[in-house]
């Protein structure tokens, strides 16, 4: 079992790394927009984290004290309502490049607090920060450049039908390499949402 889901993770790799990139590119655009004092990034950053303390339920729960809640919330929340569309969204082969630097993006415009100065003040912040980024964005990279890889299979797979898409059929090898991978990515995105939520670098 290991050793078929290394070689579905590798078959996937330059798709996940296409998406991991995406990621390292939009994040550094946000955070150098928010850094450089750009009204729209701090706009954005401040309507975002506001709908985050008013109605994201994770964010909610853990300003109440109860951090566990805020784990299963936040981690279902990554697994179910963003990582799996996304994935699915990978049949369109480009379309989840979009998303991905979007949400890359807000993850960099948030390196600001509410009164816009740096979250990077010191060692165990700075550390805190992009550790959290890297958690997020190593099971979001692997579970999306999967659905990617689905994508293009299923092209090449059905190239010879040209644009008669209800005739399309996935290859089956691509389905179980998409099911390992995710048997990796879900325990990685449960780590993700503990360290968020349970760290004492959380400050």
């Amino acid at each position: 079992m290991i050793d078929r889901i290394i070689k579905a993770i590798l078959r996937c790799k330059p798709f996940a790394v296409s998406i991991f990139l995406t990621y390292l590119l939009s994040s550094s655009v946000g955070i150098f927009m928010a850094h450089a004092g750009n009204r729209f990034a701090l706009a954005q950053r401040d309507k975002t984290v506001q709908k985050a303390l008013t109605s994201d339920k994770a964010s909610i729960a853990y300003q109440s004290g109860n951090h566990a809640t805020a784990l299963v919330l936040d981690f279902a929340g990554n697994l179910f309502y963003a990582a799996i569309p996304q994935t699915v969204a990978g049949l369109g082969v480009i379309l989840p490049y979009f998303s991905v630097a979007y949400q890359g993006w807000v993850g960099g415009i948030v390196s600001v607090d509410r009164t816009h100065r740096s979250r990077l003040r010191s060692i165990k912040a700075t550390s805190y920060y992009f550790l959290v980024l890297l958690l997020q964005f190593i099971p979001f990279s692997l579970s999306i450049g999967a659905g990617v890889r689905c994508g293009v299979e299923l092209y090449r797979h059905n190239a010879d039908i040209s644009w008669r898409f209800w005739r399309y059929r996935l290859p089956r090898q691509s389905l179980v390499d998409l099911s390992c991978v995710f048997v990796v990515t879900v325990p990685l995105f449960f780590v993700a949402s503990a360290f968020e939520f349970l760290s004492p670098w959380n400050v």
